[in-house]
């Protein structure tokens, strides 16, 4: 007679094992989240640099057609002025940075949501007038006062338009930080059309450096024009 088998027996994780699979699953999905966020954050930088750019473009264009003379004055927004029967802007979302949560218009009829400002120092003026072309920022996103990334500002207010200087923009207040690399850096738009991820702020070329420092020769060009 043949002997039977002995009944199989299914054995449980042990409290230590499953604990180990918990946490692995935990590590794995932290990293996954990690890269993620990484990867949307990349993507909406290089979202702003390719505003930064169209924006850069209708700017020549504009001065093109006006003698040299950079958009905006003190009756003029300069935003109206690009996006002037979309002649030289095409959409006005252009104007709207992907780091920019508040609803938005496609439209745009100077009510609408602007994420971006001039250099408060050459609204209105001739292009000649800027010494260093290459480290004189012209534009750039326009922040407003708070430890998280935030803009307040429209096309048409005030007039000419949002303004930037340094850390600061009208209306808006200083901003604490950039734009990305936990607020460490920002994009901008400089005078020879070319854009630049910069830091925020330290010893060498930053964003906020006014002045010029043996690490920063250029400091004082990059808001001064003259």
């Amino acid at each position: 007679m043949a002997k039977s088998s002995p009944p199989s027996v299914e054995r449980a994780f042990t409290l230590i094992e499953l604990a180990v699979v918990i946490a692995t699953i935990f590590i794995l999905g932290a990293l996954t989240l990690r890269v993620s966020s990484g990867v949307v954050e990349r993507a909406k930088a290089t979202k702003d640099m390719s505003n930064l750019r169209q924006i850069g473009t209708a700017t020549q264009t504009y001065m093109n057609d006006n003698s040299g003379i950079l958009p905006g004055s003190t009756t003029v927004t300069w935003t109206s002025q690009l996006e002037l029967n979309q002649k030289y802007l095409s959409t006005w979302r252009i104007l709207e940075s992907p780091f920019d949560k508040r609803s938005t218009s496609e439209l745009g009829d100077g009510t609408t949501a602007i994420s971006y400002g001039i250099n408060s120092n050459v609204v209105g003026i001739s292009a000649d007038k800027i010494t260093k072309p290459s480290e004189f920022i012209v534009f750039a996103p326009a922040q407003r006062l708070g430890t998280s990334v935030s803009f307040q500002g429209v096309g048409n207010s005030p007039t000419p338009g949002v303004e930037i200087l340094a850390a600061t923009s009208t209306p808006g207040g200083a901003a604490t930080g950039g734009t990305q690399n936990s607020r460490t850096k920002i994009n901008a738009l400089f005078a020879d059309w070319h854009v630049e991820t910069m830091p925020w702020s330290g010893t060498g070329p930053a964003f906020t450096n006014t002045t010029s420092t043996t690490n920063d020769p250029d400091g004082y060009y990059r808001w001064n024009p003259q």
